[in-house]
């Protein structure tokens, strides 16, 4: 089918004891390859030693998560800089602002966005954009570092219309949906049917945020079908025609893996 799960974190300790049993499940169900957003310094090793494992399957990123930043920002990002120059890398990610959990580092959040921002416009690299509770500041720092030289994804959108149609604007950006989309309760499915399905790709997001009927569960690439179904419930169409638009839309996205 090709799929790509855009949005994983396979390297991550819960997938320890079964890694490769996985893999193996994901690649026979037809998934494609899957995108690797770092975290930290100290998820680097890790993410590089799967994708030295698993060429062509495992691509990794390369960026600091925004509930990581500290007041040691610069020194991290330095590092991280130079290790862009060492292999290649398919987006810049995970980054963005986070300000559920903590508010107080919303200045330092904002300036390492913004690097990693024109890290992606001088490489010529997407970036995978996480954002919660705040959608406004990260527009702002989108115009502020130059919306038409930016492309990318907004990792696991669940915002309102409102901001759907912000990111419609900006016209580099595609939405990642995972496995919230089929969640009882969610108004995601609502809010998408007001977007093009021209703007969506796939993601897992694994080992978290299982889509039903695995939730509760450790999620992994294989579910990222379930997710692939309901978007084609929501756009009336047929799974294949789906993963038609979908696969066209990631290569659009990811070019440096579909080729």
């Amino acid at each position: 089918m090709g799929i790509i799960d855009t949005h994983c974190h396979l390297y991550l300790e819960d997938f320890d004891a079964d890694r490769e049993a996985v893999i193996l499940a994901a690649k026979e169900a037809g998934i494609e390859a899957v995108l690797l957003p770092n975290i930290d310094l100290s998820s680097i090793d890790r993410m590089h030693e799967l994708c030295d494992r698993h060429p062509g399957f495992a691509y990794p990123m390369m960026g600091l998560h925004p509930t990581s930043v500290d007041g040691n920002y610069p020194a991290v990002l330095k590092q991280m800089e130079a290790l862009l120059h060492t292999r290649s890398y398919c987006a810049i990610g995970e980054i963005g602002i986070d300000l559920y959990w903590d508010k107080t580092r919303l200045k330092e959040q904002k300036s390492a966005f913004e690097e990693q921002l024109r890290w992606s416009i001088d490489l010529d690299l997407p970036v995978s954009i996480h954002t919660r509770d705040a959608f406004p500041e990260v527009f702002d720092s989108i115009h502020k570092v130059g919306r038409d030289k930016l492309k990318g994804v907004f990792h696991c959108f669940s915002g309102k219309e409102s901001h759907l149609r912000e990111i419609t604007e900006l016209k580099n950006f595609k939405l990642g949906i995972g496995g919230v989309v089929t969640y009882k309760n969610a108004k995601l499915p609502q809010t998408l049917s007001s977007a093009s399905i021209k703007q969506i790709v796939l993601e897992t997001d694994a080992p978290f945020l299982p889509p039903v009927p695995h939730r509760g569960k450790r999620n992994e690439p294989l579910y990222i079908i379930e997710t692939a179904k309901q978007i084609a419930s929501i756009y009336n169409l047929s799974f294949d025609e789906t993963m038609q638009v979908i696969k066209k839309n990631t290569d659009e996205l990811f070019k440096k893996i579909c080729k």
